[in-house]
């Protein structure tokens, strides 16, 4: 069965933005673009850059270290110099709070 974590609530992101949030000593971050929520794993795969700190343009994240983008619904590479995708997390929103299901 499905375990659902409580990771944040939607209010404490507001469309365009992104929240880093800690999963079972993970880092996870939280974006919210046009009010429907993604998540992924805050390490670069290129140099371990701290993808939260990064800026969100549309659906890519861009890595503040080198400039490398991945799109955060799928986990994709957007842009080099990273060349393996981020991990993605499946999130539910129930209520006004959003979840990571595992």
């Amino acid at each position: 069965m499905a375990q659902e974590i409580k990771i944040a609530s939607t209010a404490e992101i507001p469309p365009g933005e992104m929240k880093l949030v800690e999963v079972e000593g993970e880092e996870v971050v939280v974006a919210n673009i046009g009010g429907q929520f993604f998540a992924f794993a805050n390490k670069c795969t290129h140099r371990g850059g701290p993808l939260a700190e990064g800026e969100l343009k549309g659906e890519v994240v861009e890595c503040p270290w080198h400039r490398g983008q991945f799109n955060v619904k799928t986990g994709e590479v957007a842009a080099p110099p990273p060349s393996r995708p981020i991990p993605t997390y499946t999130l539910k929103v129930e209520g006004g709070d959003i979840y990571l299901v595992r």
